[in-house]
């Protein structure tokens, strides 16, 4: 990575202080004294010669500690930062799906598409908490990602100059860009020819903060108009702003001035006031009054509460700290979600703290966390299908948040003390109601047999859930779990266990044989129209036997069934594949092809004689194209005999009439 070096007039003067007494001497020469100051420096007044090799040790440490005093360390260019997605912000709010549904997906696309690294936490109060690791232009993308994709996007607009508008895009619109990145917002401005000074921005409540301060900031330094900076501490802001910012909004209609605080996520203590000078003057005297009375009247009290009850003093979206500031005239401070602090600061005028303490613990308390025994198995059962039984009591009482933990037997309860006392006896009756009616069963069967057990497409597994209205969770193959839970109706349950027993038991009796069979005995342990195989089949009713199609050319019978039927069957067949072996050979035998309608005869009545009399099957091939010692065309006559080799047989011999086989040609088993 390269980076460039600008040399500004604070950066050259700090330079040139660093100089040598005489390279300084040589930057002052001039006409005058006065002009020693105001010189621009040459090439060699800021930026030294290296030393030569013959330059003296003392002149190369002089030159040396130039270019080393004011070499800073290198930080690491990796970062880390943390965000919070609070839960009323959240997109995705499906527990459930924590770790593996849209919101896992998102996260992993946000890594591939940016660069940096994420890690989601799921926090007490089920916000996000989500840590961004890598570098600082990646991580910043990512956080625009996250901000975008994550949390719900709000909308707001602000007005400023028209002319000032350039000046938030920037140059090649980079300014926009960095503006963009730093709030995680998406800003969008008019074009030149739209008449309107609106700036429309969307993102998160905060972003919005952030993004508008900073455009009025620039809108600020680019008015003509006079500018005030305050400096006020941030624990006195609320006082200025009042509640919902009606103390901030009379201040800027009575004097006419632009009053621009910091939102309460920015931590800066500049107010930034712009308008005409009197009504900035005016306007300063104003907050520097309420400043002033505040920093002397007010006072502190520091309260403990439970930090899974700040959630209830803050209020969604901070409402809840506006409405007490409102009621009471008190600031209410909450430690921030990060920390494990419990301390909650009220800062007010004395008669007032009561009243706000009084309210405090009100909100704190308003809300209360309850729980439900309930099997953890049944929970999917309480939820019901597509989460139509959990929508109708959610439609209720939208504000309790109702939490199922996979593998504790209790669901939790989280609202309004009122709302959760309800949905608490809506939910307990429903598991009464599922402990009476329904039951599980679980059985350990062996995962190598359990698409045996689904079937093809479900077949068997569906039929079995449809027969005993049951449900059957059969792991997935990941999981290499022996375990099948099934889970209904009492009866049915026992009625599906008992019958998924029984089809594993058999598939572990069950055992499938390969037979090597040559393939020329196929045909012939089949029989016509599988005569012969059918014999063996009833025989041994219990195996499926499984030839392979003649296209293969395999030799592979396959047996299938019960262990010991298998041997059996196995046996028998190669004992009828061994007398074939020993009693079955063919010879192919070279005739003139002339010859071959007088061995048929007419309509075969040659070859079926010969078949007859000597129990063999004559075929007559194509021919050859010529025979070794004749030049003649000749065929091949083959047959088969389970009685006589082809050379004794006296009806071949004599048909043939050329007795024995002539040399080159051998007889073929």
């Amino acid at each position: 990575m390269s980076s460039v070096a600008v040399l500004t007039q604070e950066s050259f003067n700090e330079h040139r202080s660093g100089l040598l007494p005489e390279q300084s001497g040589a930057a002052g020469a001039g006409p005058s004294a006065g002009e020693d100051e105001e010189a621009l420096p040459t090439y060699k007044e800021a930026f030294p010669p290296l030393p030569e090799k013959a330059a003296s040790p003392e002149g190369t440490q002089e030159v040396a500690h130039t270019w080393t005093a004011k070499i800073r360390p290198i930080k690491s260019s990796i970062i880390t930062q943390v965000f919070h997605v609070p839960l009323e912000e959240r997109k995705y709010k499906d527990i459930n799906q924590f770790g593996e549904g849209d919101q896992a997906k998102v996260c992993v696309d946000i890594m591939h598409k940016t660069g940096a690294h994420l890690e989601l936490s799921l926090a007490k109060d089920q916000g996000l908490s989500i840590m961004v690791s890598g570098k600082l232009d990646a991580v910043m993308k990512a956080r625009k990602e996250i901000v975008s994709r994550l949390q719900t996007q709000a909308s707001a607009t602000v007005a400023i100059p028209k002319e000032h508008h350039r000046f938030v895009i920037g140059k090649n619109g980079e300014k926009l860009q960095e503006l963009e990145l730093k709030t995680a917002t998406k800003i969008q401005i008019p074009r030149p020819e739209d008449p309107s000074n609106q700036i429309k921005i969307s993102g998160t409540k905060e972003g919005l903060e952030k993004a508008k301060h900073e455009i009025l900031l620039i809108s600020a330094e680019q008015d003509k108009r006079a500018v005030e900076r305050v400096n006020i501490d941030k624990v006195y802001h609320p006082f200025i702003t009042g509640a919902y910012n009606k103390v901030v909004g009379e201040m800027s209609q009575d004097t006419g001035a632009r009053i621009n605080v910091p939102p309460p996520s920015v931590n800066k203590t500049e107010i930034v006031i712009t308008g005409e000078k009197e009504q900035v003057a005016l306007a300063v005297a104003m907050i520097k009054k309420i400043y002033e009375d505040k920093k002397k009247n007010a006072t502190t009290i520091a309260v403990e509460v439970k930090k899974s009850q700040h959630k209830y003093v803050i209020g969604p979206k901070g409402n809840t700290l506006q409405e007490i500031l409102d009621k009471t005239g008190v600031s209410v401070e909450i430690p921030p979600s990060d920390s494990s602090s419990e301390t909650v600061i009220l800062r007010g005028e004395p008669d007032r703290l009561g009243q706000a303490l009084t309210e405090v613990y009100a909100k704190a308390n308003s809300y209360t966390v309850s729980s439900v025994s309930a099997p953890s198995w049944l929970h999917r059962f309480i939820i019901g299908k597509k989460g139509q039984n959990l929508a109708k009591i959610t439609q209720q009482m939208p504000k309790v948040h109702i939490e199922f933990t996979e593998g504790e037997d209790k669901i939790t309860l989280e609202g309004p003390t009122k709302d959760v006392q309800m949905v608490q006896s809506q939910i307990q009756a429903i598991v009464t109601d599922l402990v009476s009616r329904m039951d599980y069963a679980e059985i350990s069967v062996d995962p190598k047999f359990h698409r045996h057990l689904i079937g093809k497409g479900g077949v068997n597994i569906n039929r079995i859930k449809e027969l005993h209205k049951v449900t059957v969770r059969i792991p997935p193959d990941n999981e290499k779990s022996n375990l099948i839970r099934i889970e209904g109706d009492p009866q049915g349950v026992q009625e599906a266990k008992k019958e998924l027993l029984e089809l594993a038991s058999r598939m572990e009796n069950e055992r499938t044989k390969d037979l090597i069979i040559e393939q020329r005995f196929h045909r012939a342990i089949i029989g016509q129209k599988g005569e012969k195989i059918k014999e063996v089949r009833d025989k041994f009713p219990e195996v499926i036997i499984n030839f392979p199609d003649p296209a293969q050319k395999s030799d592979i019978v396959q047996l299938r069934g019960p262990r010991t039927e298998v041997e059996k069957c196995s046996k028998f067949m190669q004992k009828i594949v061994a007398e074939m072996v020993e009693n079955s050979f063919s010879v192919s035998v070279p005739i003139f092809k002339q010859f071959h309608r007088n061995i048929i005869g007419k309509g075969g009545s040659n070859i079926k004689k010969v078949r007859l009399s000597s129990s063999v099957r004559c075929s007559a091939a194509k021919p050859l194209a010529a025979h070794q010692s004749c030049p003649l065309p000749v065929g091949l006559l083959s047959w088969q005999s389970s009685v006589y080799p082809w050379s004794s047989c006296p009806t071949v011999s004599q048909m043939l009439g050329c007795g024995e086989l002539k040399p080159g040609f051998t007889a073929q088993l």
